[in-house]
């Protein structure tokens, strides 16, 4: 299996096969890329407009500035003013969240629409307190250059723009932030969970597909169809009293027991006309255990006088099962063609008539289920049917454990009919029908031809 060709609609497949790993990559993804948000969050900045008063000086410096075509020196030197130290220490009392000095250094940007307007931003994780510190700085800085300390002398000047905290603008930007890291961490977790699931896939045994299980021993699948899952006596009887497949899957069982029918009647069909056949399973796969029971509840629905018998072995996995079977229902709703028994020893063999002598009364059908040691399988000593068939569930059993319970069956003298497949995936696109060996046709030889003219006349 590790040595098929990956393309685009296998690697579908497996990802759909693994979806719970695949889904469970894609929340850790969106999770850590919420967290990333949380934890390293987009800042907001805020904005405050002060007006300098057009003195003398600043109107010179502003005229020479715009007569050069060159910055406003003046200016220049109000914008290092406004990020100088006493100005930064004075604002820092009424800072939020508390910072140092070259923290609210690095946060605070400043700049100059016109040689009179002095814009001071701060930067900080929400509207609220970048509006704040924005406000704060700047009335230092207009507190400062208007106090005597100032080196350029006293500088009249006011707030003429406050930033706002509106955290309209501000909520979008947070959670357009938080959709885009979680976008990116979930495509990030798929992409993980898609290489994970396909790394598992190749070094997983397990056959998933009909061809597979079928290509396993060279025995062909004469059905696969979705089985129940009864773990208790009760869900046991209601699948006995109501099991009804559906269109496709009833078709599969039809086919299925008429090409058992056939094959019975091979040796035995003069005697009676009674068939029978015996399930074998593993008791790693619990799944396929229910195979025997649903073909036996559709060939009693065909109007076959049908016989149900479980085996001893294995207990422990038949055990709801055989407790079941041991106390047939008296519902209206019980099958009346489908007898059940439960074996506490070996029956015997099957008569030249093809049924074991329990059900040698009406019953035309006899279904043995039989669940094998997966560890060590043995068939000998089982009830001996007309035919025996495989159950095997998807994506369940290896090829080794299938192969060994196949050889443990042919060593006691059983053939190996079919197989019958529980639980298919839904996208394996086979059939598990073994392709049959055409006869070659007879090469024909040279034909002497007489009465035949080889010239032509003119």
């Amino acid at each position: 299996m590790s040595q098929e060709t990956l393309d685009l609609r296998r690697t579908i497949r497996i990802v759909r096969r693994h979806k719970r790993l695949v889904g469970a990559a894609l929340l850790v993804g969106v999770l850590g890329g919420g967290a990333y948000a949380t934890l390293k969050p987009t800042m907001v900045t805020s904005t405050a407009v002060v007006l300098l008063s057009p003195t003398g000086q600043v109107a010179q410096s502003a005229a020479a500035a715009g007569a050069n075509g060159g910055t406003d020196p003046y200016t220049a030197t109000e914008e290092v003013i406004a990020k100088s130290s006493p100005v930064l220490t004075a604002a820092l009392p009424h800072i939020q969240p508390a910072m140092s000095v070259e923290q609210l250094r690095n946060s605070v940007t400043t700049g100059s629409q016109t040689a009179f307007l002095i814009s001071i931003s701060v930067q900080a994780r929400n509207a609220a307190d970048a509006a704040a510190d924005a406000n704060a700085v700047a009335r230092s800085y207009i507190s400062y250059i208007g106090s005597s300390n100032n080196p350029g002398g006293e500088v009249p000047a006011q707030l003429l723009q406050p930033a706002t905290g509106s955290t309209g603008s501000g909520l979008v930007k947070k959670s357009l932030n938080y959709a885009i890291y979680a976008l990116v961490g979930g495509i990030g977790g798929l992409l993980l969970g898609g290489i994970i699931a396909l790394s598992v896939n190749r070094s997983d045994p397990r056959l998933r597909s009909r061809d597979e299980i079928a290509n396993s021993i060279g025995a062909p699948v004469l059905a696969s169809f979705a089985v129940g899952h009864p773990s208790k006596p009760g869900e046991w009887t209601r699948l006995l009293e109501d099991y009804k497949p559906g269109a496709m899957h009833a078709l599969q069982l039809r086919k299925a027991l008429q090409q058992l029918e056939m094959a019975a009647e091979v040796g035995f069909g003069r005697d009676g006309g009674k068939w029978s056949f015996t399930v074998l399973s593993l008791t790693t796969d619990p799944g396929a255990l229910a195979l025997g029971p649903q073909l036996a509840i559709f060939a009693a629905a065909q109007g076959i006088p049908t016989a149900l018998i479980i085996t001893q072995q294995d207990t422990a996995v038949t055990a709801s099962l055989r407790t079941a079977c041991a106390t047939p229902s008296t519902s209206p709703k019980w099958p009346k063609n489908l007898q059940v028994l439960v074996s506490d020893g070996d029956p015997g063999t099957v008569t030249a008539a093809g049924a074991p002598p329990a059900v040698q009364g009406d019953a035309t059908l006899a279904v043995v289920v039989r669940v094998v040691d997966a560890r060590d399988p043995q068939v000998t000593g089982a009830i001996r049917t007309t035919e025996t068939l495989l159950g095997v569930s998807a994506g369940v059993a290896t090829a080794d454990q299938v192969a060994r319970l196949a050889v443990s069956a042919v060593s006691d003298g059983r053939e190996i009919t079919g197989i019958l497949v529980a639980d298919p995936d839904s996208a394996d696109a086979t059939t598990g029908r073994l392709p049959q060996l055409g006869r070659h046709a007879a090469r024909r030889l040279p034909t002497r031809m007489t009465g035949i003219a080889t010239e032509i006349r003119r």
